[in-house]
């Protein structure tokens, strides 16, 4: 019980509160923006910052595991976005409320990877399937009840109460991590890369957060172009850095592998109109529809009902039919019920919207699983710890970007009409815009070979597709 059951039901606390923290808040964006005085849009930072610190962190998780020990790594985490959480409900300001998702963005980013490789550090060989399906749990439930909840806490109750409910679930993880995690360290750690972390963090950070100040009322053009150039500068530089580093913190030659090339960069474009949806369902709902939160978030949940669906058809559908040609066609289909989202209206019937987004969350789910999967297809077994962490922080800038774009192209609306009202066909052009976006993912998949990742589908050797990891399971969602 103690390792197969125990440590992964203690991880999957952890990974519950994030992915619960992640979906409810999206839900609660305009009651948050009115407490707050702030525009609807103005939010999106409140997103996109937390995404960028996860994005800024995760790479250097696993050193601070192997360095300090993974009990007081994974302990530290949980207590720092705990206290982000805290914090973020006391917050009386859009700068105090986005300070404080950083600081949560910072615990999140330690937070789970520290404590997956706990578990693949802890429990026997035979027993790491049945460990990671306990993990699996919150993956799959924190986006199915977390629309609903938050949606219900913002309606009935107050917005910060989201927040405070990690209080508690953060108390019962430090005291269950201090008894039964071990507290394991690697002896020979190799020096850490501080300079490319600090240059790729700067320049992740500077690029998805400039655009994403871009249309801020409170912040002059200019000062968001600087913002952006400076970002681009210091990923020139880290460019330059990890070509002369043994070990950087972002290993850039793993792109010459076709198939990761394909599963990162192509599914990059795909995540910018995923990441978007979470920012422009719940506004179109609430500020489009006049809907509560909670009929908002009663709605949105289906997406994450479809991904939860698909976990049980991916493997066969990649199976029979191959990456290449799954990759293809499905992101027709997936970008095309992103667009889809153009025509919803008010007056349509409430189970049309859900029927289309639990569509929209199954194909959507089919695409990361299959980009999560074909990742790895080629990537030998030294390299998979800096490909997963590179795989990581593609995905939360990804995501982060899709949040900007979207924003940015409601603020642009706004302004070619010349008002500061938020109309209904406003969002109908942004839905469109992202999953033009989404699509332009085809042409990496294009390029793959018939036989790209045949022997991990099981179509010449007999292997399973790996599950879409909780992160991708947030964002279906």
């Amino acid at each position: 019980m103690r390792t197969e059951r125990l440590v992964p039901l203690i991880v999957a606390c952890a990974l519950f509160m994030e992915q619960l923290d992640s979906t409810v808040i999206a839900t609660s964006l305009p009651a948050i923006a009115a407490d707050l005085h702030e525009d609807p849009i103005s939010l999106k930072l409140a997103l996109t910052s937390y995404l960028l610190s996860l994005a800024v962190f995760i790479p250097a998780s696993g050193w601070f595991a192997d360095r300090f020990g993974s009990r007081t790594v994974f302990r530290m985490a949980i207590v720092i976005f705990t206290t982000g959480s805290l914090l973020c409900g006391l917050a009386h300001s859009l700068p105090d409320f986005v300070a404080f998702r950083i600081l949560q963005g910072m615990g999140g980013a330690m937070m789970v990877p520290v404590g997956r490789l706990v578990i693949l550090r802890t429990v026997p060989k035979e027993e790491i399937v049945s460990a990671l399906a306990w993990l699996t749990i919150p993956a799959l439930m924190g986006p199915v009840l977390g629309p609903p909840l938050g949606g219900f806490i913002t309606t009935y109750f107050d917005w910060r109460y989201i927040f405070f409910l990690n209080i508690p679930i953060g108390l019962i993880g430090v005291t269950l991590a201090t008894r039964f995690i071990p507290d394991i360290r690697e002896e020979d750690v190799p020096p850490f890369d501080f300079r490319g972390m600090v240059l790729s963090g700067i320049g992740l950070s500077g690029i998805v957060f400039g655009f994403a100040l871009l249309g801020q009322q409170a912040v002059e053009p200019w000062i968001a172009l600087v913002v952006i150039v400076v970002g681009a500068v210091a990923m020139f530089f880290y460019v330059r850095h990890a070509r002369h580093v043994e070990r950087p913190i972002l290993d850039l030659e793993l792109l010459k592998i076709p198939t990761f090339y394909a599963g990162v960069v192509g599914a990059s474009l795909f995540r910018v109109g995923i990441g978007a949806l979470p920012f422009l369902l719940p506004l179109m709902l609430q500020l489009g529809f006049g809907l509560t939160p909670f009929a908002s978030g009663m709605i949105t949940f289906a997406s994450a009902a479809g991904a939860m669906t698909m976990k049980f058809t991916a493997a066969p559908i990649i199976r029979i039919f191959g990456f290449r040609r799954v990759l293809v066609v499905n992101c027709l289909i997936a970008s095309a019920f992103i667009a889809i989202g153009a025509v919803f209206r008010p007056d349509m019937p409430y189970l049309v919207l859900i029927g289309a987004l639990l569509l929209g969350g199954f194909f959507r789910s089919l695409q990361f699983t299959s980009t999560n999967a074909l990742s790895y297809a080629d990537v030998s077994s030294e390299a998979m710890s800096r490909a997963t962490s590179f795989a990581s922080v593609a995905q939360q800038v990804s995501i982060s970007t899709g949040v900007a774009v979207a924003a940015l192209v409601l603020d642009g609306m706004r302004a070619w009409r010349g008002t500061d009202a938020i109309l209904l066909s406003d969002f109908s052009v942004a839905f469109i815009v992202v999953s033009l976006i989404a699509v332009c993912s085809l042409f990496f998949f294009l390029r793959l070979p018939d036989d790209a990742g045949a022997a991990l589908a099981g179509r010449r050797v007999k292997a399973a597709v790996p599950a879409e990891t909780p992160n991708e399971m947030g964002s279906a969602a």
